[in-house]
């Protein structure tokens, strides 16, 4: 992309949605500026403009989550940017996996689908690098892997009696469980979701 061709409104700012490569999420809309823009197709690490204090920021320089820029794309008017981007850890300075967390129409309710894996594992992820007080995954990982996978067996063994007993409820809740106890496993041996799907997809 030329940066020539991008157009900056009167205050030299254009807009960017930042969305995640691996869910498809919409993260955030930040601003850039000819500096940050560059900065950023440069280094690969998403900085942005500041309206508020007036200077550049590398997203991720006080908290942590970093954004490493995967794409980026021009609309059909060159007046708004799309960053495709690898995100680290919740996107939003309150700790929501996305700033769009809020529902304005509609019921807000999350019809299920595969983001929701890399979301959880996002979360996972900042509380192993940010420990939170009575987290319940902090408390996995501090008391190790042999608790991570008796949790698991446990989990499995849920799974088969709910089976068993013809129980969907239980089924999807106790499944729900197990997914989560093994996404803290992967996170813990330093696997990711992505690389079991491509496993998966390695066996179509």
């Amino acid at each position: 992309m030329i940066i020539d061709n991008v157009k900056f409104d009167e205050k030299g700012l254009v807009p960017v949605v930042v969305q995640d490569y691996k869910t498809n999420s919409v993260l955030m809309l930040a601003y850039m500026s000819r500096e940050s823009l560059q900065i950023t197709l440069e280094s690969g690490n998403m900085t942005y403009f500041s309206r508020s204090r007036q200077k550049l920021w590398r997203k991720g320089e006080t908290s942590g989550h970093y954004q490493t820029l995967k794409e980026m794309k021009i609309d059909c008017d060159s007046d708004t940017l799309l960053a495709i981007v690898s995100q680290e850890g919740p996107a939003c300075h309150t700790g929501n996996y996305s700033c769009f967390f809020e529902s304005l129409y509609g019921s807000g309710e999350n019809t299920g689908g595969y983001g929701i894996i890399d979301e959880l594992f996002s979360v996972i992820e900042d509380r192993r690098d940010n420990p939170k007080e009575g987290s319940y995954t902090n408390y996995l990982f501090d008391k190790g892997i042999d608790k991570i996978c008796k949790k698991i067996g446990e989990e499995a063994a849920e799974i088969i009696i709910a089976a068993k007993n013809a129980a969907p409820d239980e089924i999807r809740y106790e499944s729900a469980d197990f997914l989560y106890h093994l996404l803290v496993l992967l996170c813990e041996r330093g696997l990711t979701p992505s690389e079991v799907f491509a496993e998966l997809e390695k066996r179509r």
